[in-house]
């Protein structure tokens, strides 16, 4: 199985009249239960509207995304699917849900974190 994020810039949902927020919350909550009951559900959340907080390095603090930032993520799942097709179908229907398009994109494979969270489940 690969994971996949699925997810939307902020402001992408401006456009859905605040008297039909609950609906869209009620759709978003339905295919987050059919992914829970297909096992694919990794986990996913809307973000705060807020400035970013980038810490560097060196341990410095700065209250902004970068100047080059154009676009931030409003909102993300998180699928573990067996191809990119079937991650394109969950994302096809979160974008009805959520009344916005989606962008899909694969995470890389890492073995060693997977190990230590195995790990952690046998305690």
């Amino acid at each position: 199985m690969t994971r996949y994020l699925i997810s939307f810039n902020d402001g992408a949902m401006d456009h859905i009249p605040d008297e039909e927020m609950p609906d869209v919350g009620k759709a978003s909550h339905a295919v987050v239960q059919e992914a829970v009951n297909a096992g694919v559900w990794v986990f996913g959340a809307g973000l705060e509207r807020q400035r970013a907080s980038v810490v560097a390095t060196d341990g410095t603090v700065t209250d902004d995304p970068y100047p080059e930032t154009k676009e931030v993520i409003g909102g993300f799942s998180i699928v573990d699917v067996a191809s990119r097709e079937e991650a394109l179908a969950w994302a096809a229907k979160i974008a009805v849900a959520c009344r916005c398009a989606q962008e899909v994109r694969q995470l890389m494979p890492d073995p060693e974190t997977d190990a230590m969270l195995r790990q952690a489940d046998r305690r």
